[in-house]
């Protein structure tokens, strides 16, 4: 199971920490941060692999955003700056394991989301 926290309501150029609390995955899995905002399709936004070293972003957070992970905690932050209004979206966490893959359809385990609302 996942877990996303950490949303809310910011200013533009604010930040936001997401957290993605995992329970119950037995496997060495990567996570990946997803969004969707509505009428669009969900979204690729940044993946990190089990041991942290090797992360991915989308163009669009590149330089923004940073993920992490603590195994030790088996959680997974995404720290969020310099947001945009564009960032607006319900916020996934998903995992799967194997190799990088930046497709939602890729990842069979999902936590429930967690709105970020950017206003200008």
């Amino acid at each position: 199971q996942l877990q996303a926290s950490g949303g809310g309501l910011v200013q533009a150029w604010g930040s936001l920490r997401l957290s993605c609390a995992a329970s119950g995955l037995t496997f060495s899995y990567r996570v990946g941060w997803f969004r969707q905002a509505p009428g669009k399709e969900r979204e690729f936004v940044a993946a990190i692999g089990w041991s942290g070293g090797s992360t991915y972003y989308a163009n669009s957070v590149k330089g923004r955003f940073t993920i992490s992970r603590d195994n030790a905690k088996n959680t997974v932050h995404l720290q969020m700056n310099s947001l945009k209004p564009e960032d607006t979206a319900v916020y996934y966490c998903a995992a799967k394991s194997g190799d990088y893959g930046s497709s939602y359809r890729l990842y069979p385990h999902w936590g429930q989301g967690t709105q970020v609302t950017v206003s200008s």
